[in-house]
C-alpha cells in the first residue's frame, strides 16, 4: 500500500535544479507545505497514515521503505503529509484521558495532565531529542565521502515520531489494563509486571530510532545507536532487585505535577 503518484523537478541543463525549483526545495518551503496541510483534513492521507502505525509495531523496516520511496519521488526523506502528526495526537488525547480516569483525576486535572503530556512529554521532548539526534548524526554519523548528504530535521523528528508511537500505545494503553490490579500493588508481580513493559517499550523506542538512521545510506555506524540497550537491561534488572516500580513513580508524579 504504498504511493504511486511522483513528483520530478525540472532542471537546467547542466543538471542542477532551477532556482525556481530549488525555492521550493528549501528546508522553510517544505515546512510551510506541511503545516498549511495541518488545516486541510481532506488532504491527509489516514488510509495510509494508519497503515504506517500498524506496520510500526508488525515490521517497522516496512515503514522506513516509504520513506526511501519519498525520498526518489519527492526529495525529501521527512514526510510531507501532516496525517501521521494528527492520529498520534488523537491516540494521545485518547491514552491519556484513559489514564486519568484510571487514576481516578477530576475534569481539571485530567486537562492539565493533556497538556502536559501533548506539549512537555511529547512534543518539548521530541523536539529536544530529534535536534540531538539531528546534530550528533550530521556530526559524527555522515559518511566522509558523502558530505553533500545531510539529515533533513523534519526527518529526524519524524524517527522519534515513528518510535514514540509504539511506547505511546505501550505505556499509555495497555498498561491501562493493569495498573489498579496488578502493577502499582506492593507484590513482586506488579512491578516485574510494569518494569517490564517499560523495558519492552523503551526497548521499541531504540529499536525503531536505530531502523530510521541506518535507512539513510549516507551514514555509517548507526549500530551505535542500539548501544543503550545494554544500559536498559542493566537498569531493569537492578530495578527488579531493589523493587523499584517505575509505572507507581509515575502515576505519583503525575498526580503531583497537576495539582
Amino acid at each position: 500500500m504504498l504511493p504511486t503518484t511522483s513528483v520530478t523537478s525540472r532542471s537546467q541543463g547542466n543538471g542542477a535544479l532551477s532556482p525556481r525549483d530549488a525555492a521550493r526545495h528549501t528546508a522553510g518551503a517544505k515546512r510551510y507545505k506541511y503545516l498549511r496541510r495541518l488545516f486541510h483534513f481532506r488532504q491527509m492521507d489516514f488510509e495510509f497514515a494508519l497503515w504506517q502505525m500498524l506496520y510500526l509495531f508488525t515490521s517497522p523496516q516496512r515503514v522506513y521503505r516509504n520513506f526511501h520511496y519519498r525520498k526518489q519521488t519527492k526529495d525529501q526523506w521527512a514526510r510531507d503529509d501532516p496525517a501521521f502528526l494528527v492520529l498520534l495526537s488523537i491516540w494521545l488525547c485518547v491514552s491519556t484521558v484513559g489514564f486519568g480516569f484510571v487514576l481516578d483525576m477530576g475534569f481539571f486535572e485530567t486537562i492539565k495532565l493533556l497538556l502536559w503530556v501533548v506539549f512537555i512529554d511529547c512534543v518539548g521532548v521530541g523536539l529536544l531529542i530529534a535536534t540531538l539526534m539531528w546534530f550528533i548524526s550530521n556530526k559524527y554519523l555522515v559518511k566522509q565521502q558523502n558530505r553533500d548528504y545531510d539529515v533533513e530535521w523534519g526527518y529526524a523528528f519524524d524517527v522519534h515520531l515513528n518510535a514514540f508511537y509504539p511506547l505511546l500505545v505501550i505505556l499509555h494503553f495497555i498498561q491501562l489494563f493493569f495498573i489498579n490490579y496488578v502493577i502499582i500493588s506492593d507484590s513482586v508481580i506488579g512491578y516485574f509486571v510494569g518494569n517490564t513493559l517499560w523495558l519492552i517499550a523503551i526497548g521499541y523506542y531504540i529499536y525503531v530510532t536505530f531502523l530510521g538512521y541506518s535507512a539513510l545510506p549516507f551514514l555509517k555506524n548507526t549500530a551505535i545507536l542500539l548501544y543503550p540497550f545494554a544500559l536498559l537491561i542493566m537498569l531493569y534488572l537492578i530495578s527488579l532487585a531493589c523493587g523499584w516500580n517505575f509505572t507507581k513513580m509515575l502515576c505519583s508524579f503525575y498526580k503531583y505535577r497537576v495539582k
